[in-house]
This record gives structure tokens, sequence and C-alpha cells, in this order.
């Protein structure tokens, strides 16, 4: 299982997975522990509320899931597309996190989303 973490400083899990461009990339190691793989770090135009291509980075990882502190609507919608579950969670370490989801156990809820970035978007416009 593959999967990436939402985190604007490479240490804790952030939020708002539309607007982030950093990423943990993580994968079981033999015992069954998250093992961190690769990192992104993206600029601006590629965080997914600006770019929308289906050939993001993050899709060519062959990720199975997404861990982030919040996300949208459209970004739940589009990572489905992709056959990408997303897991919002209060956590705020990303070993914790994605341990517990490789045991099956489950993530503290999170805040709920919200619009704050300021902007309205278009209708059909998804993060």
């Amino acid at each position: 299982m593959r999967i990436a973490v939402t985190s604007q400083n490479f240490r804790t899990i952030t939020g708002h997975a539309g607007k982030s461009r950093r990423f943990l990339v993580y994968e079981a190691d033999p015992d069954g522990n998250p093992t961190e793989i690769d990192r992104l770090d993206l600029p601006m135009e590629l965080s997914l509320h600006e770019y929308h291509g289906e050939d993001h980075p993050l899709f060519e990882l062959k990720l199975n899931a997404i861990v982030t502190q919040g996300a949208g609507q459209g970004f739940l919608q589009r990572m489905a597309r992709h056959g990408i579950a997303v897991h919002t969670t209060s956590a705020s370490d990303p070993i914790h996190a994605v341990g517990a989801i490789l045991k099956g156990q489950p993530l503290p809820a999170a805040a709920p989303h919200t619009h704050d970035h300021g902007d309205r978007h278009p209708q059909g416009h998804a993060e």
C-alpha cells in the first residue's frame, strides 16, 4: 500500500489538501511499519487547486491513499476518480497516522473543512 501525507513542513500532517504542494510518501516495510520512500515538493502551479490535468505527479505515484487534516468535496471527488482514498484526521504525526491505516485502525476525526482561502470557485470547479 502506498500512502501520501500532506505536509507543508515535511514533519507534520497539514491541511487543505487541494493547496498542499509538499507530500511525504510511505509504503509498508516487510514488518508492516511505515517507511518513507519519497517526498514531493511541487511548485505552486502544481497544487491540485491550481492544476487540473490528469497527469499530476501524485497520480503517477500509484497511490492507494492520502492523509490530510482537511480536504474539500472537490478534492475528495477528484481523488476518488483516481482510486485514491482520502483520510482526513486531526492527527499530526505522519508515521502514527500511516501506521494506523496500514493496521486498519481508525484515525482521530478531522475538523470540518472550510473554504477560508478567500476566492470563490466557478461552478463545477474541483480543487
